[in-house]
């Protein structure tokens, strides 16, 4: 956790608890147990107390920081009240905003400065159970970003692509057409190798250049559609030209990583490079 925000990071967290309710089989960051809401509630609220007024977003994240309840709640009403030109980007497996109750709380408490990132894994129900490695998650998921929608909340729809779900991107897509069209936008993202997803290599790990095709496929279908799309954490030289205006440089700067390649890579600075956390490196790397 960081001592300080900085105005122009990209890594302003607040880490609300390592517990979460999901299991997710590639997740970076494995939960654990340890009671450590208030500890990392009072860690927070120096935090938001002692950043820039100027700071330009704020990402509440875990583990699963609904799972505070209500301390949840009153962090976001902080960080609106001390910092109220700041965006709150939410990091969420959605399910607790399956209560309608909750959802209208973060709604008062965030007003129009929030925003929530969702893990949607598939568009088959039990796919996403299973890499979530939570029975009934996807009908919670789903019900919650109909309540956040309901109540104007700005919602983005990140999905990890791996090896359980690659195949069905361009499917998902249609997906999301036909039944989330009011998102603001989907996030198509590379896996960072580590944590579960590391341990669970075997049944989930696939590299980008196995599946750029059903990436750009889905990708294209949504922007053909009117339906902001970007592609995380994939460098630019494992994605074709015409694709390199979705990509963003989405790694959090304190685990962006570049390769000695990458030095005489003419597209360098726009690309998000790797994760300094990853066990490996992605296949096909070149300087463009």
């Amino acid at each position: 956790m960081k001592e300080r925000f900085e105005i122009d990071s990209n890594s302003n967290v607040l880490f609300v608890t390592s517990q979460c309710n999901n299991h997710c089989i590639m997740c970076c960051q494995p939960p654990q147990k340890d009671d450590d809401f208030n500890f990392c509630f009072n860690q927070n609220i120096k935090l938001i107390k002692s950043a820039p007024k100027e700071t330009k977003v704020v990402c509440i994240t875990g583990g699963e920081p609904t799972l505070a309840g209500d301390s949840f709640i009153e962090l976001v009403s902080l960080v609106r009240k001390e910092l109220p030109l700041t965006d709150i980007h939410v990091l969420s497996n959605g399910r607790a905003f399956s209560d309608n109750e909750f959802v209208h709380k973060l709604k008062v408490a965030g007003e129009d400065k929030v925003f929530i990132g969702v893990p949607l894994h598939s568009d088959f129900f039990r796919d996403h159970d299973i890499i979530s490695g939570a029975k009934g998650a996807f009908n919670e998921t789903m019900l919650g970003i109909y309540n956040l929608a309901n109540e104007g909340i700005l919602i983005e729809l990140r999905i990890v692509i791996n090896k359980l779900n690659y195949y069905r991107l361009p499917q998902l897509a249609k997906y999301i057409f036909k039944n989330l069209y009011f998102v603001s936008w989907v996030a198509f993202m590379g896996m960072e190798d580590t944590g579960w997803a590391s341990k669970n290599a075997e049944t989930i790990w696939v590299e980008p250049i196995d599946y750029a095709s059903q990436l750009c496929r889905a990708v294209k279908e949504l922007d053909d559609w009117d339906i902001p799309v970007a592609i995380y954490n994939i460098p630019l030289c494992l994605l074709p030209t015409e694709y390199h205006r979705f990509a963003t440089r989405s790694i959090s700067d304190w685990k962006t990583r570049y390769l000695d390649i990458c030095n005489d890579c003419s597209v360098r600075f726009e690309c998000c490079g790797l994760f300094g956390t990853s066990m490996r490196n992605y296949q096909g790397l070149k300087a463009i």
